[in-house]
């Protein structure tokens, strides 16, 4: 599945992009980066059997085991101590980057209820998309008969493009679903 996007990639995207942007070099061009998954973890959750929960689900999504997140700083607003668990995430890179961008674009968004597109203004300025998940059950690696509890989870797509028109170019060439 990875080979299509690499492949889409090296003859559709970077030419246009090159023509779009007048890049001289393919190196110069914007490219997939990583894609980072977290899962934020509430002081009222952090029982062992939640942070389970979370372990398996990411491992479904993603194939890769999660990295639980630990408090730098004690915050009393935020009732938390130095070196309590706070999130959990997972960074894909090369084949299980490709591999999971595709499936979310084509499988996981239009399952999204009442997905009508992603809004641009999620792209910062760096040219990276950020996309926030109300639940995790969007994913098709979730069955919904086996879910015990319902957690959200935010998707952090980083690219290498200098700006946010760059970013936006290329996630458009690889398919993703903007609103009109």
């Amino acid at each position: 599945m990875s080979n299509r996007l690499k492949n889409k990639f090296t003859v559709e995207i970077i030419p246009a992009l090159k023509e779009k942007f007048g890049f001289k070099n393919n190196l110069a061009v914007p490219k997939l980066e990583k894609i980072t998954l977290n899962v934020g973890i509430s002081t009222s959750k952090r029982e062992n059997k939640y942070l389970e929960l979370i372990e398996k689900t990411l491992t479904k999504i993603t194939g890769q085991k999660p990295i639980f997140t630990k408090a730098k700083k004690a915050i009393s607003a935020f009732k938390t101590r130095q070196g309590n668990i706070v999130g959990a995430k997972v960074t894909l890179r090369g084949n299980r980057m490709y591999d999971f961008f595709d499936k979310l674009i084509n499988v996981t968004l239009p399952r999204v209820r009442d997905f009508r597109g992603i809004n641009q203004k999620n792209i910062d300025k760096q040219g990276n998309l950020n996309i926030g998940f109300k639940d995790h059950t969007a994913f098709a690696e979730i069955e919904m008969s086996k879910v015990e509890t319902i957690h959200g989870l935010e998707v952090a797509i980083t690219t290498t493009a200098k700006n946010k028109e760059q970013g936006f170019e290329l996630l458009k060439l690889f398919g993703f679903p903007f609103q009109k």
